[in-house]
Order: structure tokens, then sequence, then C-alpha cells
């Protein structure tokens, strides 16, 4: 009896032993990252970023893989569905995980229950920008101007449903502010009608409006984060402009790292450690918010309640705004 309980033992050891070994033995195998959009823009970037810099960190390649498509669906789609086994990762943004719940009726993966979360990345600001043309030098005067014009200043977004759309819808609700939409196919679509004249204002990435404000194409009105940004320290938070609604002002998209779920928990620590390492890193900080980012850190179970608060928030900006992509 004795022998047959060591026995038993000793079997259990040696399939805990190569449990783990199947879990960390990933150097020889290279993980792909996926970013939801096309390269080139703020997620591209990050995602080029983590790539570069976590694969050292875990001892094993990192190969960025662009799938763009449906507001980052078929990119989130793709990963939920893929093997949980550590080797497929996703960068999640707020529309990812946040929006498009309530855009689409059918979406190809439950945002809940499809993803292990692992860190946050960062937080993206928006900058309230208005044609050079438009006689307006704060947000307290956009917002006069608008009831005093109604119907007549339009804004422009990447397309319905867009953070830069939800971002002005949630402005709109706080201030009374009278804003007509006008959805693009892409930013820059939106970016080069306001450079225009055709629109005359947007909530833009900075990154985009920078050189345009720098050359005085474009009057930067206030950022939507709780702090000015360095990339454009001498523009105030919409929350500063003392405008009547703009108190508590704050509207940001966001980045984040996910797995497939059922990833198993030792691969989550471990990336999550690495995520974290590499957002501290005071070198990564500058070069994020030289690109209109702000880096920040979450633990998992962090990010798992930021993700349902955030769902719930946005989701009455979207019922509000009667934005669908369906």
């Amino acid at each position: 009896m004795n022998r047959r309980k060591a026995i038993i033992r000793l079997a259990g050891t040696v399939a805990a032993a190569t449990g783990a070994a199947s879990v960390w033995a990933q150097g020889d195998k290279p993980i792909t990252l996926v970013v939801p959009y096309a390269p080139g823009g703020t997620t591209d970037l990050l995602g080029r970023i983590l790539a570069k810099e976590m694969a050292p960190l875990l001892g094993t390649a990192i190969i960025v893989d662009n799938k763009p498509g449906a507001g980052s669906g078929v990119g989130a789609a793709y990963a939920a569905h893929a093997p949980a086994d550590g080797r497929t990762l996703l960068v999640a943004t707020s529309t990812t995980l946040a929006i498009n719940p309530w855009l689409y009726k059918r979406l190809g993966y439950d945002p809940i229950k499809d993803f292990a979360p692992i860190g946050m990345i960062g937080s993206v600001p928006l900058v309230a920008v208005v044609n050079a043309s438009v006689p307006v030098k704060s947000i307290g005067e956009l917002i006069a101007l608008s009831k005093a014009q109604p119907g007549k200043l339009s804004y422009g977004s990447a397309g319905s449903g867009s953070p830069q759309h939800l971002a002005v819808e949630m402005f709109k609700s706080a201030t009374g502010a009278d804003l007509t939409h006008v959805p693009y196919r892409g930013s820059a679509l939106a970016m080069t009608d306001l450079l225009g004249g055709q629109i005359q204002l947007m909530f833009s990435d900075i990154p985009p409006a920078l050189a345009h404000v720098r050359g005085g194409r474009l009057r930067a009105l206030g950022v939507t984060s709780s702090k000015r940004q360095q990339a454009m320290s001498d523009v105030p938070t919409i929350a500063e402009s003392g405008a009547a609604g703009t108190k508590d002002f704050q509207a940001v998209a966001w980045q984040s790292l996910v797995a497939p779920a059922g990833t198993p928990p030792e691969l989550i620590a471990k990336y999550s450690s690495a995520l974290e390492k590499v957002m501290k890193q005071p070198e990564i900080q500058a070069r994020l918010a030289s690109e209109g980012v702000e880096a920040a850190t979450l633990a998992p179970h962090q990010l798992a309640a930021y993700v349902k608060s955030e769902t719930t928030r946005w989701g009455a900006v979207v019922k509000a705004s009667g934005a669908t992509m369906d």
C-alpha cells in the first residue's frame, strides 16, 4: 500500500512538472501580438514598442500581426478564438472592450468572457482643435458660438462610434454645445477636411494635430485628459476651461494587453510583470508622451475592474448618441 501511494505521489509530481514545463517553455515558440488596426496608427506604434521591449524580458520573439477591420473587431475575434497557450496576445483598446459591445448587435467575441486581462498600456487623450478661421480661442467661446449659431458648426470623426465621435457627444451632453457630426472613413480624412475648412472642429489624437497647431492652421482649445499633456503643455484641459458643464470632463481612449481566456495564470503573471517593467521605463514613458500617450500600469484584476466601469460609462454615451454599426 505504501509503495502504491509512493507511485501515485511520484506520478502527480511528474505530471505537475510536465505541465509547468509546457507553460514556461516558451523560448523556442514566438508569441504573436495581434494589433487590430492597420500599421501606422497609435495602437500599431504601441504594439511594436511592446514587441521589441518585452521580447528580451520573456526570452522569446514577439511577432506583430496587424488584423484591421470592424473597429478592431476582426483582430479581437481572431485573438479570442486562438489557443489559450500563451502564444497569442492582443492589444485591446477602449473601442475593443468598452465601446464595440454597444455598437454591434453581433460581435465575434465577448469582451469579458473571451479575454484574460494582462495589464494597461496607456491612455490616449484627445485635443479639441478648430480651423484657424473659426473665431474662438477657448472652450467657453466655442460653446457660446455653437449655441449662437445652432447647426452651423460641424465636427469630424474617424466614424460613427469612434472615440473621436463619442468624446464630442459626451462634451455636447455635458455642456449643451450645438455641434453637428460628420463621420469619415478614418481620422486622416477628417483632418484633411478640417484643414480645408469643410468642417470646423475635431477632437483629434494629439500627434496628427500637433504640427498643424504649431503651424497656425489649427487652434487648440483644450485636451480631454485630467491633466495637461507634455506634447502641448500650453494647452489647458477642457476641465480647466471653467465653462459650464466641464468641471469634471474627461474622455480618453486607452490601450491594454490581454490574452485568450484560459491562458495559464502563470503566463498571465509573467506577461503582466514584463509589461509593467516596460511601461515604467523613463525612456519609454518619454517616447510615448511625445506621441500623445500617457503610459500607465494596472494589474490584471485592476484592468478587469476598469474595463467593467468603462463599459458602463461608454455605454451611456453610445446610447445617448444613437450610434450603431448594425
